[in-house]
């Protein structure tokens, strides 16, 4: 599934399964999450603090295992879009899109004439550094950049019909812990409320041919949300899942050993005490 990139992807509503990068960018991640079966990886310059040559190192490292990513920038802002599309973002991931023309304005920055604004530069690492037809090549990355709208707010559930509506837009991603929190229920997930906009951003979703995004926490909570509508599937992120495996890891044999001391030492008190020898 890899290898078909984000554009196809977002076209077919077969699970799509992906991982969270927060904080470790090595060398090898590509070929980890590639060896892991993961179809796509959600790269985060919100909340990291990962900078420009973090992300480009980053970019090479995953485009190496053919591995698509979106890449989540900080803001709507110009700079953050067409620069991480310039280092070779395939897609792109905007925080809390409220309505249509935000999103419209997001599509200005991430495509060339004469479908948006986007400053053109050509032989760069978008485009593997290589020559060409400048028609042709503007077409290409137009054709091959994918938006990934984040609906967070009350206002972005109100419009994400009309948000859904947008060509160009490829997918809506809902961010639960802020959803929850600009409808007065943070991290109230089971609420009506919560369910509702879910409800109403897949049937958006639905009526426009539109992929559905979320990021999960386990592996049952996966499963639930594909059965309400979910295609896109991003599966906890590094830090948790690292911390997790560790700390089960560390529990487990620390658990082990201060049973087995306490059998030993059990046993050692239940053996009965050797008879000293008498003096001749």
């Amino acid at each position: 599934m890899a290898a078909a990139g984000l554009k196809q992807m977002a076209r077919e509503r077969t699970v799509k399964v992906g991982h969270f990068i927060v904080e470790f960018v090595t060398p090898g991640i590509g070929y980890l999450l590639k060896n892991a079966g993961c179809d796509f990886v959600l790269f985060d310059t919100e909340h990291s603090g990962f900078h420009n040559e973090t992300i480009k190192q980053a970019l090479r490292y995953f485009e190496a295992a053919s591995v698509p990513a979106i890449v989540r920038v900080p803001s709507k802002e110009y700079h953050h879009i067409a620069r991480a599309l310039d280092m070779g973002a395939e897609g792109i991931m905007i925080p809390m899109v409220n309505n249509a023309a935000e999103a419209r304005a997001v599509l200005d920055c991430m495509k060339y004439t004469p479908e948006g604004k986007r400053g053109v530069a050509l032989g760069v690492a978008h485009d593997h550094y290589t020559g060409g037809a400048v028609l042709e090549k503007l077409a290409a990355a137009n054709a091959r950049s994918t938006f990934f709208a984040q609906i967070e707010t009350a206002a972005g559930v109100e419009n994400a019909e009309a948000i859904a509506a947008i060509d160009g837009v490829d997918c809506l991603w809902v961010g639960h812990f802020d959803l929850s929190s600009s409808l007065g229920i943070p991290g109230e997930f089971s609420h009506p409320k919560f369910k509702d906009a879910i409800r109403r951003t897949y049937a958006a979703c639905r009526k426009h041919n539109k992929a559905y995004g979320r990021l999960v926490p386990d592996v049952a909570s996966g499963v639930d949300i594909f059965g309400q509508g979910f295609d896109f599937i991003c599966y906890s992120g590094d830090v948790w899942t690292f911390q997790a495996a560790l700390a089960a890891g560390v529990s487990g044999i620390r658990k082990g050993c201060t049973g087995k001391a306490g059998r030993a030492a059990a046993s050692a008190q239940a053996k009965p005490a050797k008879k000293r020898a008498k003096p001749r």
